[in-house]
């Protein structure tokens, strides 16, 4: 049984142990770089995995599972329980229940935590959960196809957690906040990113986490009728990365960004003021004009305060209509001041890379007309 291309183009296996040939000997990639695979159990064990990870990319699972079944017999070092533990993950996987395989994936790496099968499990863990926060449904019960967008986070966040600080930790955590900015969980995206900065806090990783949260913040801003927490911490936040990185903030523009942050609150505050004028309420009202007035001196919201506390102001009205007029004067935009949420998420640009200098984010998606059963 081959596997779908698609399938396969989701399984970019991080090859940990691969191969290559030079000057007549074999290498693999250790943590000192590439180092000879010597003429020994261990090397001869290091070369049947590596062979079993590429076939992650290029074979059927039936191949996977002969190629384990190979290593049981040549290496009897590996239990026969851990070797029946992945082929058993193994059959459910090629089967295309990806929620069961992950869950024997993940109880093969809870059971043998130093198994040399343990970055092709975190692999397989990673795919599935890629599917499913790109839209890949469960069916239950054979007939129902639910929305496993929740499965995905799970998964990603228990890997990411196995993982620790290694490369595929941070693609896990990488893939699962650029989704949820997608589907507009940007709470949940700033929670992710904050995860990343955490754990690498230096570096290409550390900034780019950095300006993702708070552009996840920003993002998260519906309105001044809404609370403005969120744009109090994103401007922490932004302010924070133009001291550490003076540079990228000038070509990002962040001081733009911050002016905007500053006009988004004065408004805030200057609508709060309008409804307590508006309904009936003017000691509240003239406090919320008066901290504009002293808060945001050099605002567009601060001519709108200051008329209203005039002696000679019209009575209030209704906001929609005020602000209706206003925008015919040209004097300002709704989206200025976070009527509108920002058109657009801003992202880092394409082709952002790891501090190993391994492309992250935008997973493929796996074939979203496999079928999986309960």
């Amino acid at each position: 049984m081959r596997m779908p291309d698609k399938i396969k183009s989701c399984l970019p296996v991080l090859l940990t142990a691969c191969l290559c040939v030079a000057q007549a000997a074999t290498y693999h990639l250790g943590e000192q770089g590439w180092e000879p695979l010597k003429d020994t159990s261990e090397g001869e064990n290091l070369l049947t995995v590596a062979k079993i990870k590429q076939q992650l990319l290029t074979g059927s699972s039936d191949e996977i599972i002969d190629s384990l079944e190979q290593l049981r017999s040549n290496f009897p070092q590996l239990t026969e329980a851990e070797i029946d533990g992945y082929i058993e993950a193994e059959k459910i996987y090629s089967k295309g229940k990806w929620y069961k395989a992950a869950e024997q994936y993940n109880k093969f790496m809870d059971t043998w935590p130093d198994s040399i099968l343990q970055p092709a499990a975190m692999e397989r863990v990673y795919g599935i959960a890629t599917a499913f926060l790109q839209g890949q449904k469960r069916t239950f019960i054979k007939i129902l196809k639910l929305p496993a967008f929740d499965d995905g986070v799970e998964l990603m966040n228990k890997l990411a957690d196995r993982a620790g600080s290694a490369p595929i930790a941070l693609r896990a955590l990488t893939t699962l906040a650029e989704n949820q900015e997608r589907r507009k969980k940007l709470l949940d995206a700033y929670d992710t990113w904050s995860q990343v900065a955490d754990r690498w806090p230096t570096g290409e990783t550390g900034r780019n986490a950095l300006l993702r949260m708070a552009q996840a913040l920003h993002a998260a801003y519906g309105g001044p009728q809404y609370d403005g927490a969120v744009l109090n911490s994103a401007a922490s936040y932004y302010e924070d990365f133009v001291a550490r990185y003076p540079e990228a903030a000038g070509d990002l523009e962040i001081s733009r960004i911050l002016d905007l942050i500053r006009e988004q609150l004065a408004y805030k505050d200057y609508v709060e003021g309008f409804y307590y004028e508006r309904t009936g309420k003017p000691q509240a009202a003239a406090m919320y004009y008066n901290r504009v007035l002293k808060q945001w001196p050099d605002t567009k919201a601060y001519p709108m305060a200051q008329a209203r506390l005039s002696p000679d102001a019209p009575p209030a009205v209704s906001l929609t209509l005020r602000r209706k007029a206003v925008n015919l004067t040209g004097s300002f935009l709704d989206s200025w001041f976070g009527i509108q949420r920002l058109a657009e998420y801003i992202l880092p640009a394409a082709g952002a890379q790891d501090e190993a200098g391994t492309p992250i984010g935008d997973e493929p998606v796996m074939d979203v007309n496999t079928r999986e059963s309960m």
